[in-house]
């Protein structure tokens, strides 16, 4: 029990055995960190505060059993992804989920609830990866409409999201948190780091991934091809732009983006995608006025406080502790926030602090 917990929050603070014990100026060996991990040795009440102040967690995370693990998880990543980034991200989305759940447990909330629009299906083709996203945008009743909060939109259907400073090897990731007593739970986490365009786009790659396997076609490009259907609906795009288009100006392209909330050059592949204009045409742009886009987004959308960050889970503890159902204490801990800011957001109208600034 006490293994398992003080081996996530290890891997969480991203230290190896020898890091953990020379943190403690070597008052606990390496040897001995590894006995406790694997419940081979018990630790005393001296080790385990020591641990707690050199991981920054309470010694109670030590002491109530491990309810959740991960189970299938599909990362998003560039090539090169260390073994000790995936250990860091794996311990820190273990351990976030297990808070969330605890919340929505203390609130006697459904964490089943999650209300995916259907099941995984198997797809051949581009063109079944275009249903697919019109169909799952239909069964969550959005229309053709763009969509104003991708995060808002998945935490509504009671799937987990997290932005996190990855590591940046790391884009992003797709995951089922295992329980054991009750069902999978759905999440999906992105970098942080990313501009907004870049985190809306990443969530929906993620749950495309999430609700289709390929077969006989690029997977990362399927669900590239997702993101961009849900994003820009095929009818809704030609009718604000034609279905057959020559040329564009900046200013045209800059005032889409931002309608749709997409980076410039998804939206400029998507008109290649959809033969609104040729590849030629799309090669041309690519090397002329969009030569340098990939690497710095033309009017990036503003990072407004509240806006493509997860909100709920803050919003549900300062619920719990609104109603007394937690302590100060508790709240500061679920939110491992120190009890002073606690207290002071719950006597303040002063604006939130936005957690994903």
């Amino acid at each position: 029990m006490i293994g398992e917990r003080l081996r996530i929050a290890r891997r969480k603070a991203g230290f190896s055995l020898r890091d953990l014990s020379e943190r403690m100026d070597g008052r606990i060996s390496h040897n001995a960190i590894a006995k406790y991990e694997r419940n081979e040795m018990e630790p005393t009440s001296a080790a385990l505060i020591a641990l707690s102040r050199a991981l920054d967690v309470p010694i109670e995370f030590f002491a109530a059993p491990l309810d959740v693990r991960l189970g299938e998880i599909e990362f998003r990543k560039k090539s090169g992804t260390s073994a000790k980034d995936r250990a860091l991200v794996e311990a820190t989305v273990l351990e976030h989920v297990e808070r969330y759940l605890l919340v929505e447990e203390i609130l006697e909330l459904d964490s089943a609830a999650c209300k995916m629009p259907f099941e995984k299906r198997t797809v051949r083709s581009f063109d079944e990866v275009e249903q697919l996203a019109r169909d799952a945008r239909s069964e969550w009743n959005l229309g053709n409409a763009p969509i104003s909060d991708v995060v808002e939109l998945l935490e509504e259907h009671g799937i987990k999201v997290m932005l996190l400073d990855l590591p940046d090897s790391v884009s992003g990731l797709t995951c089922l948190v295992q329980r054991n007593n009750g069902p999978d739970v759905p999440v999906i986490v992105v970098n942080k780091t990313f501009t907004v365009e870049r985190i809306r786009f990443t969530l929906l790659h993620e749950l495309g991934h999430r609700l289709m396997e390929v077969d006989g076609i690029h997977e990362e490009k399927a669900a590239h091809r997702f993101a961009s259907a849900f994003l820009m609906p095929a009818d809704h795009l030609r009718e604000v732009i034609g279905s057959h288009r020559h040329g564009f100006g900046v200013a045209e392209l800059i005032v889409t983006k931002h309608l749709y909330r997409v980076a410039a050059t998804a939206l400029l592949v998507r008109f290649r995608d959809l033969g609104i204009i040729s590849q030629e045409q799309a090669m041309a742009i690519f090397q002329t006025t969009a030569r340098h886009w990939r690497r710095s987004e033309p009017q990036a959308l503003p990072r407004t406080p509240g806006a493509e960050c997860p909100q709920r889970f803050d919003r549900l503890c300062y619920r719990a502790l609104a109603e007394g159902l937690i302590s100060i204490s508790k709240a500061a801990d679920l939110l491992r926030k120190p009890v002073a800011a606690i207290a002071k957001k719950m006597n303040s109208d002063e604006p939130a602090e936005d957690s994903c600034q």
